[in-house]
């Protein structure tokens, strides 16, 4: 992600969490701390189509958000997404890589099990419609290879 994508992905943040969408400032905000910060796009057809953000602040990495539009899910790009994020884990040396999601958002969960992640907690009512968050964790214990290091 570059500024110039920040409204684009602003616009579909609105669409995507009407309850819950960050403001647009966030977005600037995170994007400039590339310290501790790796924010994606994917698009389709010179279009964004998903996003997603992590933060990284050794040894726990934590998926800040990752989204992908309707009309495109079940084509991959929420799982690339993921990928990229947990290996950007990997290659700041994270131990694990936690992330929220929503209780009622099944799909989601079903992905992030794909790809191991375990329910370690609930907080109840996180969301601002009173949606319960499931705290789910990824522990990392293989070590980044020479070429993730790169």
């Amino acid at each position: 992600m570059v500024p110039a994508d920040i409204p684009a992905v602003h616009a579909l943040e609105r669409r995507l969490f009407p309850v819950d969408a960050w403001p647009l400032q966030m977005f600037v905000d995170e994007l400039a701390q590339t310290d501790t910060r790796r924010y994606l796009v994917a698009e389709a057809n010179s279009e964004i189509v998903g996003y997603a953000g992590l933060m990284c602040i050794e040894p726990i990495a934590d998926v800040q958000t990752i989204a992908v539009v309707p009309e495109q899910e079940g084509r991959g790009i929420g799982s690339a997404l993921l990928t990229e994020l947990i290996g950007e884990s990997r290659r700041r040396h994270a131990a694990d890589v936690l992330l929220e999601v929503r209780a009622d958002n099944p799909r989601a969960q079903q992905l992030y099990r794909r790809f191991g992640f375990e329910q370690i907690h609930v907080r109840p009512r996180y969301y601002r419609d009173g949606v319960d968050a499931l705290i789910m964790r990824l522990q990392l214990h293989t070590p980044p290879s020479e070429t993730d290091r790169a």
